[in-house]
């Protein structure tokens, strides 16, 4: 069976299985369309944690940025893996405790301020927006390359099975897919990089392989034969500053993304919450340890089928074809020679490819079975599905649930509230899939600019807002808009209007300077303006303290007052 027969196979296989969890665990009720009942079991909230983790950027991006990038793309690596523990150690129990669907929600009763829940939406749709904006990309990619579509095409098609998935099933049903899907992606990422790992190396283990092997070594000198600076050297392609400012910006960002903090949610208790942390860790490792390797590898088998290789030869490789047909391979003979030239020179260089097309390439440079190649496709798929429907859900909730319920018509009926969530699903889909089509640069970029986002906007309040029983509104107010706005406002300069870095520091670290404006507007305005009132003060000892009952038993969700 051909490569595209595989691929709709399993494709078709897998979304079948998707579409069957959305229909059986489909809800009508609010607490089973946000938090899905809050009956989740630990090992499956941790897989569907992972799942939801691992988006495009992490299953298509983050090893195609490292393969890129070297030692520099390490970066996404560490700020992500760092980011996970950050959240699951120093936020996500107390979160848990306090007990409500939404970051909105937390911040709207912690800081006792309409205007604070409000901003705090504004800030989650924003970040999320964002963030699945990168999805869509991914979804494009895969689309484009095994439905040979133009990208845009492929966005459009995954536009619409995300939103189905979504609006379907809620939260709930999410959670269920989003088990399956983990498995999926898990098993897509896994067998190629063992299959090239005991190819290159004789070493089935991709992570031993990677670290016993010469491989880096080779590696390295083939890079510097070619004028580039060593795989493994450190500041080759960024500067130091900016290195340290994006895995800042990326580990805290992660501790302030509302789709994952929304995850432990999902489960019965803060002990609950606690274990599916450890189980979600443990499966993000599987494959955030693997995708070095993989990086390698990937490197150095297309250094080693296209550099000095005839062109006519090159373009007749099956993979080539198809992957030239999306655009996203480019090959031009700058001098005339009929090879292909591989060189550190943009000038001389002759071979243009999108950093998001190498994961999804590497079993077919590699020559791996087709079933191998269908697979990869349909984790990819399986990861961006995932992460975009949480997503949504955070966007959907926010609008619904913090801003139409709790500051429009407090008096909307469930159904009411269920129908406006999946409204804006719809549209939230429509306005990512636009930047999915214009991006705004690789997946993993984009997805940088949402957790510095996130970093710059949610985690100073969060963090505070548990902390700090002085931090109050007037400071979580300023602190959260100064923050967004400062790191809105570089982002779009430096992508959209051409402004030059400062000191260095690109659009992707940026939030780590807006998350110190947050942080120090928070606490100077909180000491300049009055306490918080004494019940807050409570309500913040409540959260921290293990001996205390929870903040719902003295915080009534319908009237928003404390008892």
């Amino acid at each position: 069976m051909s490569v595209e027969g595989w691929t709709y196979l399993m494709v078709s296989v897998t979304f079948f299985v998707y579409l069957y969890i959305g229909w059986w665990a489909r809800v009508r009720d609010t607490k089973g369309f946000y938090v899905a009942g809050q009956g989740v079991p630990p090992l499956a909230n941790g897989a569907a944690t992972a799942a939801d983790w691992m988006s495009a950027a992490s299953f298509i991006s983050m090893a195609g940025i490292i393969s890129t990038l070297g030692y520099d793309g390490s970066i996404y690596l560490m700020g992500w893996t760092g980011g996970y523990v950050l959240l699951a150690l120093l936020l996500a129990p107390f979160l848990r405790k306090f007990g409500k669907y939404t970051v909105p929600d937390f911040v709207g009763d912690r800081y006792y301020s309409r205007t604070a829940r409000l901003v705090a939406v504004v800030c989650a749709v924003f970040v999320s927006v964002t963030y699945v904006a990168g999805q869509m990309r991914g979804v494009g990619i895969v689309f484009s390359r095994f439905l040979q579509v133009d990208i845009t095409h492929g966005v459009i098609i995954g536009m619409v099975i995300v939103a189905f998935f979504a609006v379907l099933g809620g939260m709930k049903g999410i959670t269920w897919t989003q088990v399956a899907q983990y498995g999926v992606l898990i098993v897509a990422y896994l067998i190629p990089a063992v299959a090239i790992a005991w190819m290159l190396t004789g070493n089935p283990l991709p992570q031993l392989a990677f670290t016993t092997s010469d491989i880096v070594e080779r590696l390295n000198q083939i890079q510097v034969d070619l004028g580039f600076a060593e795989y493994t050297e450190p500041f080759a392609n960024k500067p130091m500053q900016d290195v340290l400012f994006i895995t800042i910006a990326l580990m805290v960002g992660t501790a302030g993304l509302p789709h994952v903090i929304v995850r432990f949610y999902t489960v019965p208790n803060v002990r609950a919450a606690r274990y599916s942390a450890f189980w979600a860790l443990l499966f993000i490792a599987l494959l955030y340890t693997t995708a070095p390797a993989l990086a390698a590898f990937a490197r150095y088998n297309l250094i080693e089928k296209l550099h000095d290789k005839p062109l006519t030869e090159v373009r007749e490789l099956d993979w080539v074809k198809k992957w030239e047909s999306t655009g996203l391979l480019v090959f031009e003979d700058k001098d005339g020679d009929g090879r292909v030239s591989l060189d550190a020179d943009p000038a001389r260089s002759e071979v243009t490819i999108d950093k998001d097309i190498i994961v999804l390439s590497t079993p077919e440079v590699a020559n791996l079975a087709p079933w191998v190649i269908a697979l990869v496709a349909a984790g990819g798929l399986a990861a961006a599905l995932s992460t975009a429907s949480g997503l949504l859900l955070v966007i959907s909730s926010s609008i619904a649930h913090d801003f139409y319920y709790r500051l429009i018509n407090p008096k909307a009926s469930e159904k009411q509230r269920v129908l406006i969530g999946r409204i804006m699903i719809v549209f939230a889909i429509s306005v990512a899939g636009w930047f999915g089509i214009h991006p705004m640069g690789f997946v993993a970029q984009v997805v940088a600019f949402a957790f510095g986002l996130a970093a710059a906007s949610f985690f100073p309040v969060i963090v505070l807002g548990i902390f700090d029983k002085r931090t109050n509104r007037a400071g979580a107010i300023v602190g959260m808009s100064s923050g967004l706005i400062f790191t809105t406002g570089y982002i779009t300069a430096n992508k959209f209007f051409g402004m030059q870095p400062w000191w260095g520091l690109s659009a992707e670290g940026i939030g780590t300077l807006g998350m110190i404006i947050n942080f120090v507007a928070t606490f100077v305005v909180s000491r300049l303006t009055a306490p918080p009132p004494q019940e807050i003060q409570d309500m913040v000892e409540a959260i921290r303290l293990p001996d205390h009952a929870g903040p719902a038993a003295i915080l009534d969700e319908e009237s928003e007052e404390f008892h």
